[in-house]
């Protein structure tokens, strides 16, 4: 049985998918884009600024469901310039603790929208 998870604190999906998925004690979250739930628009700023609010958008969608970023299990971060590596360790480790979720990073051709970031995640409880 899977349930679907909406969180007002986050972007609403803009197409065929949700935010997130609920399938027994696992919580599978779509890619967050850094965009300001309230305003609908990326947050001014360059890459730090777009992932850390991809990163608090994806705290809000758990958050709705008693999950919290401790829970995750797997995160996965999609870059639009591998240079910005160093970066994503660095705002990274204000959102994630010991013992950190497994991740992968990689450079995609392109990101919705001319976004610098997306992020999602695997969380369970």
């Amino acid at each position: 049985m899977k349930k679907v998870v909406t969180s007002t604190k986050a972007p609403a999906a803009v197409g065929t998918y949700s935010q997130a998925i609920i399938a027994d004690k696992t919580l599978y979250a779509s890619g967050q884009l850094p965009i300001d739930p309230a305003t609908g628009n990326f947050v001014k700023g360059g890459f730090k600024e777009q992932l850390a609010q991809s990163l608090k958008n994806l705290k809000n969608v758990l958050e709705s469901e008693g999950y919290t970023l401790a829970d995750a299990v797997k995160v996965t971060v999609y870059l639009s310039d591998m240079s910005n590596f160093a970066s994503l360790n660095e705002v990274y480790a204000q959102y994630f603790t010991q013992p950190y979720p497994a991740r992968v990073a990689f450079e995609a051709a392109a990101l919705p929208k001319g976004a610098l970031v997306e992020v999602d995640l695997i969380a369970v409880k």
